[in-house]
């Protein structure tokens, strides 16, 4: 069971997620390692928007290979190169995380391991 923190002490999010997550009798976590927007053939969309949807595309994949799924994820980092990606970036954030959304962390980066990479996304989910 998971449940989202705030406090009336601290100003509400920038966006959809919750400050803090709390997990009540934990039995399993896993962390995922930063996923990039590249498909399993090497391809890669120049959409940011696209990079994002195949980041959370493999984290299901891997949650999955641990019986998890994405509502199993309490904890999002990401990173894009440009501030402009922001808005692609949590409409597709948003629209796949149900109440409470996790607690999340964006940051802007000068860049990734090739140029085409976008978007960087991690992940914390428990059970």
């Amino acid at each position: 069971m998971r449940s989202g923190l705030s406090s009336e002490a601290v100003s509400p999010p920038f966006g959809r997620y919750s400050h803090g997550v709390e997990v009540a009798d934990i039995s399993r976590l896993v962390f995922c390692s930063g996923q990039l927007g590249f498909e399993a053939d090497g391809s890669v969309s120049d959409d940011v928007g696209e990079q994002t949807k195949v980041c959370f595309a493999n984290i299901a994949r891997i949650l999955e290979a641990a019986r998890m799924n994405l509502d199993n994820v309490v904890r999002i980092n990401a990173f894009v190169t440009d501030r402009a990606h922001i808005p692609a970036y949590m409409a597709v954030r948003d629209a796949l995380f149900s109440d409470p959304p996790p607690a999340s962390t964006l940051v802007i980066v000068s860049g990734f391991t090739r140029p085409e990479f976008k978007v960087e996304v991690e992940v914390t989910a428990a059970v």
